[in-house]
């Protein structure tokens, strides 16, 4: 059967999941943190008389929604994170974030209240069979909060058969649903290079220096050639070294015995990956030897790519079809180079991830930035998506890992 979804219900609690995502904004926590999130969280289902549990990967909770209907032996997970961004706000609106240094940048406030709007409706609608999980995962920027989740048992104690997750797009029109089968977020890796040398003196005797600067300067350009030349070119990757350090501006003649470099590769298949390693280790060793330095490279493998299996991905179609039409739906969207820690849920369940649209104009603000707000008017959209993709789910047959 197919679910029929009150489709004003979101609209009559709008007001409220507004006032809440703005609360939420207000007292923004960075990954890990989230206890005062948690406990927000926690006080709303225990007002829903929902089951849950704490504590999972730190700071996670997973809330369990069984339906009154015989048991169909279904399971399928709905995940929000709810992690804040080390950024001073911006925004002069009257829910700016009341942390310095610290905000909601990524939508994060808006994806979890999204989630306790399907919490609200489930509480109130348990006309369905099978169970579902509401996933609420701390510590996506950069912490690996996901794969905390997953490693403290997230599979093993709440068993699914496939799991979802969304993330607020400003850059595609508020509404829209963008989705692809395959790789829709990349792997994320980090450089942190120390480029070593001989300090001296710049002017009186260079020739006896084993200058670092200099080597950082050829690593530089080296490095930032490999996905033109070693990456297959039909196969999108990136290399941005994004922070350097090395010296003192006001010591403009002392060659310094150590410059830093930090950076990210990012790749979509492992073959990718493999490569952008090795070549990135390779021009270390051939620019210290040049040189006459050295060169330490830490290559840190953060998150996999994200990957959303063939059958759970055509679900996301069909239900954003049959709940927002024909029009909102973006097949094939083109991927990210944006990392995402849901990847490491996906490694162990097959699942999909999405895009929901979120612009409000040209002038939108991206995500990240220290003037984005999350765009409240889709929160009934993301709501009835998200329950949708849920109880739709419920009366599929087991989807393979594809």
């Amino acid at each position: 059967m197919t679910h029929h979804i009150d489709p004003r219900f979101f609209d009559t609690i709008h007001a409220e999941l507004t006032s809440l995502r703005h609360d939420l904004h207000r007292h923004p926590e960075l990954g890990f943190q989230e206890h005062a999130t948690a406990r927000r969280i926690a006080a709303e289902l225990e007002r829903l008389e929902l089951p849950f549990e704490t504590g999972i990967g730190q700071t996670g909770i997973v809330a369990t929604v069984h339906g009154q209907n015989a048991d169909n032996g279904r399971r399928i997970g709905l995940r929000a994170d709810m992690d804040a961004l080390p950024i001073q706000e911006l925004s002069d609106h009257d829910h700016a974030s009341q942390a310095p240094g610290r905000m909601h940048a990524c939508g994060h406030d808006g994806h979890t209240t999204m989630l306790l709007g399907v919490a609200r409706y489930l509480a109130a609608h348990r006309d369905f069979a099978g169970t579902l999980y509401l996933v609420f995962q701390p510590a996506e920027e950069g912490l690996g909060g996901g794969r905390a989740m997953v490693e403290d048992g997230l599979f093993n104690r709440f068993p699914m058969d496939e799991i979802y997750a969304l993330h607020n797009w400003p850059a595609m029109p508020a509404g829209q649903v963008a989705v692809r089968p395959g790789p829709i977020m990349a792997a994320t890796d980090r450089l942190d290079i120390t480029v070593r040398g001989k300090g001296g003196h710049g002017g009186v005797n260079p020739h006896l220096s084993t200058d670092p600067v200099r080597m950082a300067g050829a690593l530089i350009q080296a490095l930032h050639s490999i996905v033109s030349r070693d990456i297959d070119p039909l196969s999108p990757a990136a290399l941005s070294l994004c922070g350097l350090q090395g010296g003192d501006l006001d010591g403009f003649a002392i060659i310094p015995d150590e410059v830093r470099i930090s950076g990210t590769a990012r790749t979509l298949d492992a073959e990718s990956r493999d490569r952008m390693e090795q070549a990135v280790r390779r021009v270390c060793d051939g620019i210290a030897t040049t040189h006459g330095g050295e060169i330490e490279l830490a290559y840190q493998r953060i998150f996999p790519a994200t990957v959303n299996a063939e059958a759970p991905t055509r679900h996301v179609e069909t239900t954003v079809i049959e709940t927002l039409g024909e029009a909102a739906l973006v097949r094939n969207v083109p991927p990210s180079l944006g990392g995402e820690d849901f990847s490491f849920m996906l490694e162990q369940c097959p699942g999909a991830y999405c895009f929901l649209g979120t612009a409000e104009g040209e002038g939108t603000p991206p995500l990240h930035n220290a003037r984005f707000d999350f765009n409240d008017a889709v929160i009934p959209t993301g709501c009835r998506l998200l329950l949708a993709l849920g109880l739709r789910a419920l009366d599929t047959t087991p989807a393979s890992a594809s």
